[in-house]
Order: structure tokens, then C-alpha cells, then sequence
């Protein structure tokens, strides 16, 4: 039977910069190469008996492109996923700082 962390290792090999950027699309002559900010996770195991499992999982988010046309390269941000990231993030770090500070007055 087959190592399952090393068939999973290699299945995840092929995720980097393919899971980020995207596939170029001509229009119009106009290039648009789309990016995401994009995560993910996996796990294995394997008893001495031979049992096994694993699993997975990702997310990917589109916050923009790059689009070329005969002025130049420039990025257009997906202000909708910005947003939707940011929230979240800025609420955490506020909570974060919040509690910092109140440990350092006691």
C-alpha cells in the first residue's frame, strides 16, 4: 500500500503560483492575468497496522488583476474581496492590540 503522506505530498506540489495567479485571458487587446491570496492544509496518518486517513482543505480569494494593454502593466484590486478580507482581519488585530494594552497597564 502506498505511503498516503507522500501521495498527498505530491498532489499538493502542484498548487504555488497555479493557486494564486491565473490563467491570462486576451480581450479586446487587452491581457488580464486574475490573482487570489490563497491557503490551504492537508493531513495523514498511518497506524502499524496499515490504516489510514487524511484529508484537506483550502480557500482561495480573488482580490484582483493584472491588466496589460498598450500603456502599461497595472493591478486593479476586487475591492468587494479587499473588503471582505479586511473586515475581519482589522477586527482581530483591534481586539488583539486592545487586550495588549489593557495587560500592560496592570
Amino acid at each position: 500500500m502506498p505511503n498516503l503522506a507522500l501521495e498527498l505530498g505530491k498532489q499538493a506540489a502542484s498548487f504555488g503560483v497555479t493557486s494564486i495567479y491565473g490563467e491570462q485571458q486576451d480581450v479586446d487587446g487587452v491581457r488580464i492575468i486574475p490573482v487570489a491570496l490563497s491557503w490551504s492544509g492537508f493531513g495523514a496518518g498511518e497506524d502499524a497496522s496499515g490504516d489510514n486517513g487524511g484529508g484537506g482543505g483550502g480557500v482561495a480569494i480573488p482580490i484582483g488583476a493584472y491588466i496589460r494593454s498598450g500603456d502599461g502593466i497595472r493591478f486593479e484590486p476586487n475591492l468587494i474581496s479587499l473588503v471582505a478580507v479586511a473586515i475581519p482581519f482589522l477586527w482581530v488585530a483591534g481586539r488583539t492590540l486592545s487586550r495588549i494594552v489593557r495587560a500592560l497597564k496592570h
